[in-house]
């Protein structure tokens, strides 16, 4: 890899042209899924909901997901209920064969799938937490407690999904160890994307046992049965991936083990480079992709992705660029990808702020024309980013239209407003539209493409993504809007960047292969 160091060119500061200024149980009964769940209770205290004091401002309640029974768990403890002992061995010999989580069918219900989440206990086993991301309520993760059959190791919950999602989860077991113990600041990365908790160390939840379960959150890592395996944003284990039958098909799965290069791709160059910006007051690393072959006259097709050290450094998104334009899906593109450094860095820089804007445009992109084969024209340039970044790639295009003709922004962060933090937990939104769907509906009309996504279970977002929606159609910024199954999740973002960038810059009659009702 080529490090370079660089000073970047261009006005830096100001506005830019263009700019708008579980408890064990016993024997159960022959429950199917879409029923009660009985076959295990819960903890004793957990039949009211507990609350935790404010989080993260951007945190909405996870839409609810239903937990039923799944036949092949109720099989397994009326088995273990008449004696047979071999039954859990069988059991888990088929478990490590197949995989987990268990996916079974409703027979009167084809459109949705019994989930079956699992981990095998030990003598020190206590509880085991599930954090399914976007399903799990962070104000009230008893709710998320797996079940015991009793006098098993045998630990399991099951949801009532829609038979397209895919997600990621982890799973923090209780065994009385000191990681179990460990204070609620020690979160890994995966673990508050997955539960949207608060990461500071002095916040306490009021509810006693709450306040237990909180430090088990330290333990939670990837399933052990699940070879798929998401890695995290800047450190820690990752998390574990599951897709029902009809999720979208894609051409990339980072989690998948990797099966080398594929025959008969061109393998782009990437390098990673130093850049100084004046606007930020610091240095950058800035991932740069250059597509095999010859490139077009008057540059190629160039996009700005934002988390550079996320999307190259831990998941090796080079591959969906090189399948993508081996396919003929994309033109040649180059990508420009600078680190977001750590979370402090990240939360400052980005959002509604000028100053981040100034770097991608004013600096970033001379920077790169003075290297690289890349355009000068908006309507070919897109900017994308996901979540908080998602946020950031809209404002660019924004305040810089002259530069960004196109956006890609998947589950943005709607809620930040320049003065400071938005409604705490998604339950008492604001009556007024989202700061950015103000500021776009005064500024006047832009020559701007919008690829806008975001999931079903992601709460509040989910409104005020429709709400940005409708406001850039009313404006007549031609804009595609996606819904998919699934929550807050690069699970889910890894098949959007691919049919984002397929849908503004692809031909019109290739399939990036994760279609989606508009």
């Amino acid at each position: 890899m080529k490090t370079s160091v660089g000073t970047s060119t261009g006005a830096v500061g100001g506005t830019l042209p263009g700019a708008a200024t579980g408890t064990a149980t016993g024997a159960v009964r022959g429950t199917v899924p879409g029923a009660p769940s009985g076959v295990c209770g819960g903890p004793a205290g957990t039949g009211a909901a507990e609350a935790v004091p404010a989080g993260p401002s951007h945190t909405s309640r996870p839409a609810p997901a239903e937990i039923v029974d799944s036949p092949r768990i109720v099989a397994l403890a009326a088995s273990v209920a008449g004696g047979r002992d071999a039954a859990v061995r069988e059991f888990w010999a088929e478990a490590e064969t197949q995989g987990t989580p268990l996916v079974e069918p409703i027979p009167w219900d084809p459109e949705h799938r019994a989930v079956t989440f699992l981990w095998r206990g030990t003598d020190r086993t206590r509880r085991v937490l599930l954090l399914v991301n976007r399903l799990v309520d962070r104000s009230h993760l008893a709710g998320s407690l797996m079940r015991r059959i009793h006098g098993t190791d045998v630990w399991h919950l099951t949801y009532r999904l829609p038979s397209d999602h895919r997600g990621s989860y982890v799973i923090a077991p209780d065994t009385g160890t000191e990681g179990g113990r460990a204070r609620a600041g020690a979160v890994s990365v995966a673990t508050q994307e997955a539960t949207a908790l608060p990461s500071a160390p002095d916040a306490e939840p009021a509810d006693d046992f709450q306040a237990r379960l909180l430090p088990l959150l330290a333990a939670a890592r990837p399933d052990p049965l699940n070879p798929y395996v998401l890695p995290s944003r800047w450190r820690g284990e990752g998390g574990s991936v599951f897709e029902l039958p009809d999720a979208p098909p894609l051409r990339w799965r980072p989690w998948a083990p990797a099966a080398g290069p594929d025959e008969g791709v061109g393998r782009g160059t990437v390098e990673r480079h130093r850049l100084t910006s004046a606007a930020l007051a610091a240095r950058r690393d800035v991932w740069t992709y250059v597509p095999p072959g010859p490139l077009p006259d008057g540059g190629a097709d160039t996009l700005v992705l934002l988390d550079g050290d996320l999307w190259f450094g831990r998941l090796g998104v080079q591959d969906l660029f090189d399948r993508l334009i081996a396919d003929g899906v994309l033109p040649p593109l180059v990508v420009l990808a600078p680190d977001a450094v750590d979370n402090a860095t990240r939360a400052r820089e980005f959002g509604g702020r000028q100053a981040y804007t100034n770097f991608l445009a004013a600096e970033l992109l001379p920077w790169a024309a003075a290297r690289l084969p890349v355009t000068f024209d908006p309507s070919r340039t897109v900017v994308a980013g996901e979540s908080l970044g998602g946020l950031t790639a809209l404002y660019a295009g924004f305040a810089a239209p002259r530069r960004f003709g196109n956006v890609l922004a998947q589950s943005p962060a709607l809620w930040w407003r320049p003065e400071g933090a938005g409604p705490v937990n998604g339950t008492d939104v604001a009556e007024r539209p989202s700061w950015l769907a103000e500021r776009f509906a005064g500024g006047g009309r832009r020559e701007l493409r919008t690829h806008l996504r975001t999931g079903r279970y992601e709460g509040d977002a989910r409104t005020r993504s429709r709400e940005l929606r409708d406001t850039l159609r009313v404006l007549g910024h031609p804009v595609t809007y996606r819904e998919y199954n699934g929550g807050h999740d690069h699970a889910c973002w890894a098949g959007g960047l691919a049919e984002g960038l397929a849908d503004l810059l692809g031909r019109p009659d290739t399939d990036a292969g994760t279609p989606g009702p508009a």
